[in-house]
């Protein structure tokens, strides 16, 4: 008996040091910092008519699972998935379905789109999915140079841009309110570093692109459907950014929402990632980068 008793002793001081050394490569949390898994994720977000995977730009995980959701995703869904990314901007469009639709080699493609660095070892497996499967891919950004324009000069500097142009970016005026945390945190942030410079036109075209984006994802969903959206984390953490944008057109859409974080443990969620969305994935601060990304 008593050598029984030791033997279990043992086994689990055995089982406890084995789980010690595993090394974790991500853990998700959901919205009351509970640790879930990805099934629990994937259950909900196939209930959803959008979702927003929001990266960090610089994540091998957040890629890796991007794709696994988008192929678990489409397994679920099939025609009814359409994809769409911060990483293409609205006046590349027309390249990306000519490429979509086979008439433009891949070749011509990434010669002429203005893809980000990291385009071929993170972005491409979910461009090269869907041109496999033919599922819808949008680029749903407004182009960098109206953006930087918005920093420099405020909402107004869009005003005179011509009809063309302003097909590229959601319909002015573009609502905005400044006291949004996350828009206000910005400039808050900006006047800690360079105060000179620092004013509210930094949020403004932050919201300018939310707005796009948003804009672009209603354009292109139609009820039934399941919109998947990629973005950088803080473009949707805290149910602000394009989520913020999408309610006020249309509350009733079902969102979910994926947020992602660095921590040094994967053990309990930090309380600063607590809430920010409805799953947060968290990777170890100690996880290689890819390249950067713009």
């Amino acid at each position: 008996m008593r050598y029984n008793k030791l033997m279990m002793i043992l086994v689990v001081l055995i089982a406890a040091t084995a789980m010690k050394s595993d090394k974790p490569a991500y853990q998700f949390f959901d919205v009351k910092g509970k640790k879930a898994g990805y099934e629990d994720m994937l259950k909900k977000a196939v209930q959803s008519d959008i979702v927003f995977f929001g990266e960090m730009h610089d994540s091998p995980i957040c890629h890796w699972l991007e794709l696994e959701l988008t192929k678990d995703l489409f397994s679920e869904k099939t025609d009814q998935l359409v994809l769409g990314a911060e990483m293409f901007e609205a006046d590349n469009q027309l390249l990306l379905n000519e490429y979509m639709s086979g008439k433009v080699k891949e070749k011509n493609f990434e010669e002429e789109a203005r893809l980000w660095k990291n385009y071929k070892t993170d972005y491409k497996p979910l461009v090269k999915f869907a041109f496999d499967h033919k599922i819808p891919f949008i680029a749903t950004n407004v182009p960098r140079r109206y953006a930087s324009l918005v920093n420099k000069q405020g909402f107004v500097a869009l005003d005179s841009l011509s009809a063309e142009a302003k097909t590229y970016f959601a319909p002015l005026p573009i609502p905005f309110d400044p006291e949004l945390p996350g828009y206000k945190g910005m400039v808050d942030m900006m006047r800690s570093i360079d105060s000179a410079h620092a004013t509210v036109n930094i949020a403004q075209a932050q919201a300018l692109k939310d707005a796009t984006m948003a804009y672009f994802i209603l354009r292109n969903y139609q009820q039934g459907k399941l919109f998947l959206h990629y973005n950088g984390s803080y473009h949707s953490e805290n149910f602000e950014g394009i989520v913020w944008y999408i309610k006020q057109a249309n509350p009733d859409l079902k969102i979910l929402t994926i947020a992602s974080a660095e921590q040094d443990d994967l053990d309990s969620l930090k309380s600063e990632s607590l809430g920010i969305a409805d799953f947060v994935l968290c990777v170890p601060s100690s996880m290689t980068k890819t390249m950067i990304s713009q």
